[in-house]
């Protein structure tokens, strides 16, 4: 029988006038792996540092089992700023002695890309001070990993960390033995780490089983049942659901829920975006051209980050763009937004990107701009427009897509001053999609936003017709918005991913390999030389790569409308048997198209 670690009894805490935790009652036992979710400010923080006993209860109270090891991470990390990273991380570990334990190795090849930590000046010797937030972040967690826990409270661990970082602290997390109580807006985290999750709402909290994926199915169950008012809520956990059944293709694991449930309960929701329509809307306000690259270059100040490329974003590309840290992609988005912003005539240190005529950019940035502070948050959508045509005939007014950000009526009328950075965060991007551009530019969207937000975002995003590149670290938002993701992987390349992130992880993983020499070197075997490309055949090949993948969207679009017509024509055998017979000509013709793609890709 599991051990109980933590007990927390009818506890209560209230902040002002309002009540964050209303008698709740909960434990933690050992093996536990709980994820924490909740709306901002709903008191997911309050919680855990309770749990903790960082933070006093009004009534109730925590207990703790005798001799319970903790580890918590915090928001703000608790280092010292003169000592060095080796003094926090490792102590007074020899060097054979931290190099000899497979846990340390692990832990800083994890966090930091290697044991001489790249990335900073003088490796472990790097003192504190200077150091941005989420490196100092990192270091905390790094302290927090390498000791031994009983159990672990992690409050935002995946924040400052890329694609690389969060899948490798899921694959650690699972293989420790420690309990867990994680606050993270990661849903795919979430879905790869968790067995139990509990949803802060309203003072109380309710607890499920299973990852993200089972949480989604029984709180949409519960509210069914319940028959709750909330009708707007309950029909986006119902979308989410459907599009967690349906799946991306990148996704490998299924839900563990009651299959025959979840279909009965997604029966009348349709699927989270119809590609083809959108294709011809985003046609018809784009045109032919939005952005076409020829042979540019892309440069941050003296440093080169792409070269030769040649790419095209065309009317209703959703792109999730991918790579490691300092590779170029938001340098990218920048060049791309300049020129656009003056109409072609700003052009990168070389090559050509011509923009079409039609194209109205948006662009989120990583920086917060600060708006005048004694405005309201719906006088500050006002200014930009009143209302707002979604497209398909769908309008919404200033204060509905207000409502529908988490912004209730009352507070509309909050001065944009007392708003959090999450909430400035959304109404950032409310300003922007007001402006009804045709092309966005999203980079990290996701910083500072709940679950329950990023849903709204990804609902609003469903049948927005346009062009988008999504920069971004959280795997499920780029999953669920974008159709295809292109990786920069530090070569001065882009590349395409047919399989997505997982595909990326392989590739960054065989060139980690590739370049940490063995201890003995294969003997050489007697091989012809391999044969050079020139660059006019590297710029031929990737002239046809991009053809190439303007084919593989085509088939993908036609692949979707097949699949479409063979479930309408279900009782027409005659009808099916033509479909399918089309449908896997048409899979036998993409498999071919992909390989001739990985060979265009070598050559270019």
């Amino acid at each position: 029988m599991a051990v109980n670690l933590v007990n927390v009894e009818q506890v209560s805490k209230v902040y002002g006038t309002r009540a964050l935790l209303d008698g709740v009652s909960l434990g933690v036992s050992e093996g536990d792996r709980i994820g924490v979710v909740g709306r901002n400010g709903d008191g997911k923080t309050t919680l855990i540092r309770m749990l903790a006993k960082l933070e006093e209860a009004d009534s109730g109270r925590v207990t703790h089992n005798g001799g319970l090891r903790l580890g918590v991470l915090t928001q703000h990390d608790s280092l010292d700023p003169q000592a060095t990273i080796r003094h926090e991380v490792i102590g007074d570990l020899a060097d054979h002695e931290w190099a000899g334990s497979a846990k340390i190795r692990d832990v800083l090849t994890g966090l930091f890309g290697g044991l001489a930590l790249p990335g900073f000046e003088h490796g472990l010797d790097t003192v504190i001070a200077p150091l941005s937030g989420g490196e100092r972040r990192r270091i905390a967690l790094a302290k927090l990993l390498i000791a031994e826990q009983d159990l672990i409270v992690l409050d935002e661990p995946t924040n400052h960390l890329d694609v690389e970082g969060i899948s490798w602290l899921a694959g650690h997390l699972r293989a420790r033995r420690s309990a867990l109580v994680c606050v993270t807006h990661d849903r795919w985290f979430l879905d790869q780490v968790c067995t139990r999750m509990w949803d802060v709402q309203r003072g109380t909290v309710h607890e499920y089983e299973g990852g993200y994926s089972d949480y989604v199915f029984a709180r949409a169950e519960r509210e069914r049942i319940a028959a709750t008012e909330e009708s707007k809520r309950q029909n986006l956990m119902r979308k989410e659901l459907a599009w967690l059944r349906r799946g991306a293709p990148a996704r490998t694991s299924k839900p563990r829920y009651r299959i025959e449930a979840a279909n009965e309960l997604i029966a009348d929701v349709p699927p989270p975006r119809d590609t083809s329509e959108l294709m011809k809307f985003a046609n018809a306000r784009l045109g032919k051209t939005v952005f076409d690259l020829e042979d540019v270059t892309v440069q941050a100040g003296p440093k080169t980050l792409l070269t030769h490329l040649t790419w095209q974003l065309g009317p209703g590309d959703r792109i999730g763009l991918v790579g490691v840290n300092g590779a170029g992609k938001t340098s990218l988005l920048r060049a791309l937004a300049e020129a656009a912003r003056t109409q072609g005539d700003a052009q990168p240190a070389a090559g050509k990107v011509v923009v079409g005529k039609t194209v109205k950019l948006a662009y989120l940035s990583q920086e917060v701009h600060e708006l005048n502070p004694n405005l309201r948050v719906l006088e500050a959508v006002q200014q930009v427009r009143d209302r707002v045509d979604l497209g398909k005939g769908r309008e919404m007014t200033a204060g509905q897509l207000c409502e529908q950000f988490g912004f209730s009526k009352e507070k509309q009328w909050t001065p944009v001053g007392d708003l959090s950075g999450g909430e400035r965060r959304r109404l950032q991007i409310l300003r922007l999609l007001m402006d009804e551009p045709n092309v966005l530019f999203l980079d990290e969207p996701t910083n500072d936003l709940d679950i329950e937000t990023l849903t709204q975002l990804e609902d609003l995003l469903d049948g927005w017709p346009g062009s988008m590149i999504v920069i971004s670290h959280d795997r499920f938002f780029i999953e669920r918005t974008t159709d295809r993701v292109m990786a920069l992987l530090g070569d001065r390349t882009l590349r395409m991913l047919p399989r997505g992130i997982d595909e990326y992880l392989e590739r960054r993983q065989r060139m980690e390999e590739a370049a940490t020499p063995s201890a003995a070197p294969a003997p050489a075997k007697e091989t012809a030389p391999a044969a050079t490309v020139s660059p006019q055949a590297a710029r031929a090949a990737k002239k046809e790569l991009q053809k190439v993948e303007r084919q593989l969207d085509k088939m993908s679009t036609r692949e979707t409308t097949l699949h479409a017509q063979i479930a309408e024509h279900a009782t027409d055998f005659e009808k099916v048997a033509k479909l399918d017979a089309e449908l896997r000509e048409l899979v036998a013709e993409r498999d071919e198209l992909e390989m001739r793609w990985l060979e265009l890709a070598e050559d270019a």
